[in-house]
């Protein structure tokens, strides 16, 4: 069953709720490790008759064996992504047979939040040349779909960065400053000039992704968007999150209040009981629905930690203790 087109024309409640409900049984009869997983929990498909009932697989099983649902899996269309960390432990595979799922979550996924995509022109802060990421190949298709703009990677050495963002804040371009924690801060430090407090900034995103990962000394949420927000002359620092396990992003337009895409929901667990959620505005850890990843598994147990606000909004607060350093959102 294709479930594309309903997946990202969801509209309603009861349309993500109908849909979830399709891809549970299609996954339970097409992927042998959910399947198994749910039966090993004693759940019996006749049982599990709404969406909240449906069980979440462990993350972990990403680091162990291949998640995938789709039986009429044709290899030459095939891309694994992998994920990176600081630990010398398993790292997470994502076996992707169709990347047009992924384009689609990116593109619309983005322009839920942001409009369309062929007004902005991103400046990009990532590692370019790192492979297997999916933040990587999701960089890379922002810049394809903005080329016309101008939309580059941005080297640390770009001597001439600041005044082209001058220069294009004068033009009316719409400016979306993307990248890595590290890389922004990197940057920011290598630079005795600072951008121009010239009241074009309405005109200028800036979006971080992710913590230091190693990289550098960690930082709190709030000192680090301090920095950005003081260097850069805006009023919030964007945040996104995602991970090589899903093909879909939340996106944070201030204070670190996550949403999520119309295909996509938050659910959190209990710390010491993982099948039990619990009510808002209380940290446990994240389980996430996302109905794009179908052929591979929609309903994941993640290893961070959160709060979910109310329906549309939720907080990530670190990571589980003991639970590896990974994810899409750092680059070894």
């Amino acid at each position: 069953m294709n479930f594309k087109e309903k997946i990202f024309s969801i509209s309603s409640k009861n349309e993500f709720e109908g849909i979830t409900m399709d891809i549970f049984h299609y996954q339970m009869m097409n992927n042998n490790i959910y399947k198994n997983y749910v039966h090993l929990l004693n759940k019996k498909l006749v049982d599990i008759k709404n969406v909240d009932e449906i069980p979440f697989l462990p993350i972990s099983f990403f680091k162990t064996h291949r998640i995938d649902s789709n039986k009429k899996n044709n290899p030459n269309n095939n891309i694994l992504f992998k994920s990176s960390g600081t630990t010398t432990g398993l790292k997470s595979k994502h076996f992707v047979s169709d990347l047009s799922i992924y384009n689609s979550s990116i593109l619309k996924g983005f322009e839920y939040f942001y409009g369309p995509i062929e007004k902005f022109k991103f400046f990009c802060f990532f590692p370019h040349q790192i492979v297997h990421s999916s933040l990587i190949y999701m960089v890379n298709y922002m810049i394809h779909k903005t080329v016309h703009n101008g939309s580059i990677f941005i080297p640390s050495y770009q001597e001439n960065f600041i005044d082209i963002i001058h220069n294009d804040m004068k033009n009316d371009t719409n400016i979306f400053i993307f990248g890595l924690s590290s890389y922004l801060l990197n940057f920011i430090e290598n630079k005795n000039i600072c951008i121009k407090k010239n009241g074009l900034q309405k005109k200028l995103i800036v979006m971080e992704t992710g913590g230091m990962k190693g990289k550098r000394k960690e930082l709190i949420r709030d000192e680090l968007h301090y920095i950005l927000k003081n260097y850069f002359h805006v009023k919030h620092i964007h945040s996104e999150y995602g991970m090589t396990e899903l093909l879909s992003q939340a996106y944070s337009k201030k204070n670190g209040i996550f949403q999520c895409p119309p295909w996509m929901k938050i659910y959190i667990r209990d710390i010491e009981d993982p099948f039990l959620h619990i009510e808002n505005n209380k940290i446990g850890g994240i389980d996430i629905i996302d109905l794009s990843n179908y052929l591979s598994c929609s309903f994941v147990s993640t290893d961070d930690l959160g709060r979910k606000i109310n329906e549309k909004e939720f907080e990530v607060l670190g990571r589980i203790d003991f639970s590896d350093i990974r994810g899409c959102n750092t680059m070894i």
